[in-house]
């Protein structure tokens, strides 16, 4: 069969180079470049296989809008959830149309405008963005129709991002590679090894940003879907955000033990809450913006804050105990069995004994011994006698009623007072279990987010 003179073979025809050099062998591959717009194949049933690999070379954590000649990974806007990737591309298939004797052309291989092959509308499924890398406008065609096509390539995609446990967290991407307009039976695309895929990307890591790379996965054997695993460096975040919220949490906590009665604790206090609130707006940037799950540490935060608003309140309540307890009426029963008598003896304070009612001085007219009177004393000094002890049973019987109104206010107020010290002993005790249940949790998670490989 004679080919017209710009023409591609239909069958698989070794190429004639006149010259082993480049020039001739550009001249030989002319024809094939004319079939540039068909998939490169002899028969239409024949399935065309894409190899696809890729390398991430560094990552990072703050939006870049210029473009660099370096690959990055970085987390352009976590409220949209958008994961923003530079990668290194290759993708490799076979052209049926080009076959060549690297003897006679001088070459095994040839780089060609990208222009002038076929190459195949590979796409990522999770993408939302425009691609911004920078073009690489050549690709590289071996003596047997081998294609190797090599690109950077930024990609914009949609990651659905847990950031509950921030920032120990670890983010898990899924990148889905295939063909956009052809069916699996004309193009089938495969993958290389993955595990080689983790490893130089893993050794060609350059950059110290705010994200590390974990590894890369595959999700299925037989198709292009990769998930990337990568993980916050929480360094910044614990010593930026946990540790002075931490710090000022723990002297929250040792202002319990300044005497309530000779100073001012209330005052303190609410200034370590302004301080606080301060240190949280000012901090507010740093924390995720996400409406799908609160992060575990906006809950620290917001129980840091609680506690230190309750442990106010609680010092202006025992303020007040000890100021006007005298004029309150007393405990009342359920109240003095819950508090006192189940919860201080919790945080070791128990109630102190009620003192015992002393007797009520009678009156002394009421007693049979004041009618006897000396049998010489006569009729008018006995009645005289007799108003006296009367005026003065009266005054006793009075200054006895007023001793124990008197006694069972100053019980009553010390059973108010007893009632705030057991409050501030059990917030004292509530305040340590809090530190130490956050700490040990925190402490779990990030121990658990490290041990992930």
């Amino acid at each position: 069969m004679v080919f017209p003179p710009h023409a591609a073979p239909c069958s698989p025809v070794m190429l004639n180079c006149t010259r082993p050099d480049p020039p001739s062998l550009l001249e030989a591959l002319r024809p094939v470049f004319n079939l540039s717009s068909i998939r490169p194949v002899m028969d239409t049933s024949t399935q065309t296989n894409i190899t696809i690999h890729f390398v991430l070379v560094g990552i990072l954590g703050v939006v870049r809008d210029t473009v660099t000649n370096n690959v990055f990974v970085t987390f352009q806007d976590e409220k949209a959830q958008l994961l923003t990737t530079y990668i290194w591309q290759t993708l490799m298939w076979k052209n049926e149309f080009v076959n060549w004797d690297p003897e006679q052309c001088g070459s095994h291989w040839i780089t060609i405008p990208r222009k002038l092959l076929w190459v195949p509308d590979i796409v990522i499924n999770e993408f939302m963005g425009k691609n911004t890398a920078p073009y690489v406008p050549y690709s590289y065609l071996f003596s047997d129709g081998l294609v190797i096509d090599q690109k950077p390539v930024r990609v914009v995609s949609s990651c659905r991002l847990d950031i509950y446990t921030f920032p120990f967290d670890i983010q898990n991407c899924t990148l889905s590679f295939n063909s956009y307009l052809h069916t699996i039976s004309a193009i089938h695309v495969g993958h290389s090894s993955v595990e080689e895929m983790s490893k130089w990307s893993l050794k060609m890591m350059s950059t110290m940003g705010e994200w590390e790379l974990v590894g890369i996965k595959v999700d299925c054997l037989t198709l292009a879907l990769f998930q990337v695993s990568v993980r916050r460096r929480a360094t910044l975040y614990v010593v930026n955000l946990l540790i002075p919220s931490c710090f000022l949490i723990t002297v929250d906590l040792f202002s319990f033990l300044l005497p309530p009665k000779s100073v001012d604790r209330s005052l303190f206090k609410m200034t370590l809450i302004l301080g606080y609130t301060v240190f949280l707006l000012s901090m507010n940037d740093m924390l995720p913006i996400t409406g799908d799950t609160i992060p575990l540490i906006n809950v620290f935060l917001s129980m840091c804050l609680t506690m230190m608003v309750a442990s106010l309140l609680e010092t202006i309540f025992i303020t007040n105990l000890l100021c006007g307890s005298a004029h309150y009426p007393s405990v009342p029963h359920f109240i003095r069995v819950l508090v006192l008598h189940i919860l201080g003896r919790l945080v070791l304070l128990p109630p102190k004994p009620r003192v015992a009612e002393d007797t009520v001085i009678q009156n002394p007219a009421a007693q049979g011994g004041l009618h006897e009177t000396p049998e010489k004393e006569g009729p008018l000094d006995e009645e005289k006698t007799m108003q006296e002890l009367r005026s003065l049973g009266r005054e006793l019987r009075d200054i006895s009623l007023q001793l124990k109104l008197q006694e069972d206010g100053n019980q009553s107020s010390e059973e108010w007072i007893q009632v705030g010290f057991v409050i501030d002993r059990l917030l004292f005790c509530l305040y340590i279990l809090f530190i130490s249940v956050s700490f040990i949790t925190m402490t779990v998670i990030w121990l658990r987010s490290y041990s992930v490989s």
